[in-house]
């Protein structure tokens, strides 16, 4: 069995998270862009909001537990209705269906995954700071 070098490590791991987050990220962006997007026709169902999952894969080569997108799936939740009679999207009530975005919720997702975001990116960052230090040792003691 072979030795995990933990810094090689740390970087797999930590870049794994960038690129989950990354993805989280686009995720959340397509939804804030579609808050208002609603059907063309009368009565259409507008932009529903997605998700994603993420899942813990074995990487068995380098030794480490990293994250992956496990799916990319779409929130069921009830649309919203609006009374806007004259709207090309109305039913026959005058009712629109608006997507079952909020806003709100969106920004916060945003925030959390730019703060796992900028975690990772310093734990790289760390980690090729550590392996630079390393080589400089051992230049220094090769002279």
């Amino acid at each position: 069995m072979s030795a995990v070098d933990p810094i090689t490590a740390s970087m797999s791991i930590a870049g794994s998270g960038l690129e989950a987050q990354s993805q989280r990220l686009r995720v959340v962006s397509e939804n804030i862009a579609n808050a208002e997007s609603t059907g063309s026709l009368s009565g259409a169902d507008p932009y529903r909001r997605r998700t994603i999952t993420f899942d813990s894969v074995m990487n068995r080569a380098a030794g480490v537990n990293l994250v992956r997108v496990k799916d990319y799936g779409i929130d069921n939740a009830p649309f919203r209705l609006e009374y806007e009679p004259g709207h090309q999207a109305a039913d026959e009530n005058g009712n629109v269906k608006r997507p079952n975005v909020n806003v709100l919720v969106e920004m916060s997702d945003m925030r959390e995954a730019n703060r796992s975001y900028e975690a990772n990116l310093q734990i790289f960052k760390q980690a090729r700071a550590m392996a630079a230090m390393t080589i400089d040792m051992l230049k220094g003691s090769s002279s």
